[in-house]
């Protein structure tokens, strides 16, 4: 186990863990927003009850496709958040072997 590698590759991903964790979060606002815009829409359709307007932007295609762009972007996320979490077991199992190994090299003084 070599603890400067994991720490490379935490150093390598923590950018793109970043930029997965940004993209995201935006998803996520804007999916309030997408269905805002589809309510109104079918406002403008003659749908004048918003359980109705809100079945309908549930419903519509964009805002489908903007949950598979979602689940998508937490998909990155979550792996590159396991990755991570990976390397930094990785590196503390390697500070535990080195704390166990001087403690046995000092037990044996």
């Amino acid at each position: 186990m070599n603890p400067e590698k994991a720490a490379e590759s935490i150093r390598e991903k923590a950018p793109r863990f970043g930029q997965a964790k940004g993209r995201r979060t935006y998803l996520e606002e804007y999916r309030r927003v997408q269905k805002a815009i589809l309510m109104k829409d079918a406002l403008t359709k003659g749908i004048e009850a918003a359980n109705a307007q809100e079945r309908e932007a549930l419903a519509d295609p964009e805002y489908k496709a903007l949950l598979t762009e979602l689940q998508d972007a937490i998909e990155v996320e979550e792996t590159l958040k396991w990755e991570l979490e990976s390397h930094r077991l990785d590196i503390e199992i390697w500070r535990t072997r080195q704390a166990s190994a001087r403690l046995q090299i000092k037990s044996h003084e």
